[in-house]
Order: C-alpha cells, then sequence, then structure tokens
C-alpha cells in the first residue's frame, strides 16, 4: 500500500498560481491559540511542522473578517488589523520556507455567534433571517442590505490581503451552518429580497461574495469554496437532497469565480445520493456536477466520524486509506484533506508516503495537546 499512497498521493497539482507538490491538504481545524486575534511565533511553527513533513497544502484554521459580528472568541485569529496580518505574514513565510502552500480560511460565523462574545461584545449575533440553525426564530438580527454589502466588501478585502502578504490563495467558509452557509440554506434563509427565495436565489450572496472578490484579486489567484450538507451540531440535514438540487447550489459559485470546492462531508467513503446507484461521495459528485477541482475530507486516516466530542476527549484509531485511494485513483476528486489525523500527527503525510503505516498516532486529546 506505501507504493500505491505513494503513487497516487505524491503527484503535483496546479490550481490557478498554487503550484501544490502533493494532493495531501491540511483540512482547517479551529484552535484558539491567538491571543488578541495575532497568530503568534507558535503558530507559524504549529504549520511549518505539517508543511515539513509533506503537507502540500495548509488550509489555515478559520479567521474571522474585518466585521465585529463575525467571531465568537479573543483568541481565534483575525485576518484584519496591522498586527494580525503581520502575523500571518510569518506563518506564510515559515510555511513557504518548508516547501508548502498556505491558505487562510476566510470566515464569519452569522447567527451562531453567542451573545456578548468576544473580542466585540457589544456586537450583535447576525444572519440572513435571525434564525438558529434549529429553526429558532429570533436568535439574532437579519441582516440589513447595508449589513449585507459590509460583510462582502469585509470578505473582499481580506483576500486582497491575503494576496498582499503572499498566500497561495484563500478559502472561504461556506460550510457547517456558517454564514455563508446560513444563507445557503431554506432552514436559515427566509428572506424575501434577492437574497432568498428558492435554491438558485439563496446563492445570490455567495455568489456575489466570489464576485466581489474576484474583483480585488489577480485572475490566477485560487478561490475555494468549503461547504457542507451538515450544520454544526445538526449532522443529518441536507442542503441538497438529490444531484439536481446540488447542481442549482454548486452551479452560480463556479460561474462567479469559484476555482476549486472543498466538499466536507463527515465520512470520505459514504455515497452521498445512493438513490441514484452511484457510490461517489459528496465530493465526488462536486466535480461531476461541476467540473471543477474539488478537495474530499472527512475522517481520513481514522475509524471515527467527526462528532461534537471529536475534539474535546474523543478518541478514534488509524484506519486504513485503501478506500481512498480507489476514489482518488478514479479521478473521483483530486485533493485530500486530513484533519484530526493530522492534528494528532504533525508526520502524517511522511509516514504515509514513505510506508511507515505502523508510526501513524491515533487521535486522542492527549496527543491534540502534546504536538500542536
Amino acid at each position: 500500500m506505501s507504493t500505491r499512497a505513494a503513487t497516487a498521493l505524491s503527484r503535483p497539482f496546479t490550481l490557478g498560481s498554487a503550484k501544490l507538490p502533493n494532493r495531501i491538504v491540511m483540512a482547517p481545524m479551529t484552535r484558539q491559540h491567538s491571543p488578541d486575534g495575532i497568530p503568534g511565533e507558535d503558530v507559524a511553527a504549529y504549520y511549518a511542522r505539517r508543511a515539513a513533513a509533506g503537507t502540500g497544502l495548509i488550509i489555515t484554521e478559520g479567521t474571522t473578517v474585518d466585521h465585529k459580528s463575525a467571531g465568537f472568541h479573543d483568541a481565534i485569529p483575525r485576518f484584519h488589523g496591522e498586527a494580525p496580518l503581520a502575523g500571518w505574514g510569518r506563518v506564510v513565510d515559515a510555511v513557504h520556507a518548508q516547501g508548502g502552500a498556505i491558505m487562510p480560511q476566510l470566515w464569519h460565523v452569522g447567527i451562531q455567534r453567542p451573545a456578548g462574545a468576544p473580542p466585540f461584545p457589544d456586537a450583535p449575533s447576525l444572519g440572513p433571517s435571525g434564525i438558529a440553525l434549529d429553526g429558532t426564530p429570533g436568535a439574532g438580527g437579519t441582516m440589513t442590505s447595508a449589513d449585507i454589502d459590509d460583510v462582502i466588501g469585509a470578505f473582499a478585502e481580506a483576500a486582497r490581503e491575503a494576496e498582499r502578504i503572499g498566500f497561495d490563495g484563500v478559502e472561504l467558509h461556506g460550510a457547517h451552518g456558517y454564514l455563508i452557509d446560513q444563507f445557503l440554506w431554506e432552514r436559515t434563509n427566509r428572506r424575501t429580497d434577492a437574497y432568498g427565495g428558492d435554491l438558485a436565489s439563496r446563492t445570490t450572496f455567495a455568489a456575489d461574495l466570489v464576485a466581489a472578490i474576484r474583483e480585488k484579486v489577480a485572475p490566477d489567484f485560487p478561490v475555494v469554496l468549503r461547504f457542507s450538507q451538515w450544520k454544526g451540531e445538526h449532522y443529518e440535514v441536507r442542503l441538497a437532497e438529490n444531484p439536481k438540487e446540488l447542481e442549482a447550489v454548486l452551479t452560480p459559485l463556479a460561474e462567479a469565480g469559484v476555482d476549486a470546492f472543498h466538499a466536507s462531508g463527515r465520512r470520505y467513503w459514504q455515497p452521498e445520493f445512493p438513490d441514484t446507484g452511484s457510490d461517489l461521495n459528496i465530493a465526488g459528485w462536486t466535480k461531476k456536477l461541476t467540473g471543477k477541482p474539488v478537495i474530499t475530507v472527512g475522517s481520513v486516516g481514522l475509524d471515527d466520524a467527526f462528532q461534537k466530542a471529536s475534539i474535546n476527549g474523543a478518541e478514534a484509531a488509524v484506519e486504513s486509506i485503501d478506500r481512498l485511494l480507489d476514489r482518488l485513483e478514479r479521478d473521483e476528486f483530486d485533493l485530500v484533506a486530513v484533519g484530526r489525523a493530522l492534528l494528532a500527527d504533525p508526520q502524517w503525510a511522511d509516514k504515509v508516503l514513505t510506508g511507515r503505516l505502523s508510526e501513524l498516532v491515533p487521535f486522542n486529546r492527549d496527543a491534540v495537546q502534546s504536538l500542536y
């Protein structure tokens, strides 16, 4: 299997101006290790350690755009302001020095922001319709047209800064029930203006956001969009019930300028629409429907799916990636994002590519704390 893994995963990949040395991606994982929103030298070392061990593309933890309602913790990194951006510049330099590529994940949590949360406790919680992920109305404010313009502008400016600093692209967090996803999802978007309505109309916010970014960055600067069926702790809900609905979501986003999709599933081996008779996962369907490059993700290298307790105490054993290689060799997707396995084991890429599978580290809380 080691030779097979090396053959499949070590192939370079070009995404716009980004030249990736292989197909292994570090998935974004929130850490809350940036006091006052500033990524320090420890953050640079954390990412560089994984690049040095062969991870081809780093996608950073979610980093908040310049809108006071974007975040919910004062140790989540920001992507605005002189000190945070200088810190991110040092992160970029550290990763590039180790031969890796890196993209920030740009983030706005939307209605998931608890009232009074730092770093701006007076900022309101905002969403497309003020509706929580469980359908509860009045969970926060409904975004006005001015709010929408401000948030779109904040994302576009963050992308411009990312290119200026030297990042290799940007990823937009449009998954897991955060703001972009809240506009896409019927339960949380009940608007009657241009940003609400049927499935295609609910893509307008995300499409406008992507188009605004494209105006701020070079034509070949990669813009990746992460999306998901599941939301927050609501693991069984779905954005699209069938391939036609998924195509209605993704096509306007691709046309607006998304260069690649990061299709977030909890189990990469799970068929997304089994009623069709196809075993394609959500990433495979995304590539089939859009023709765009796609990143797959979901319990790669582990035997248990992500859940609420996955970071805070749960354990997951090392699992074979044979099924992953089967799909990658069929070109169902192009890149493979590794989350918890790479969080626990910074050497994961090198061990897999060189056949040292017996040395892989299982995921558990102690491993996470000791190997950050």
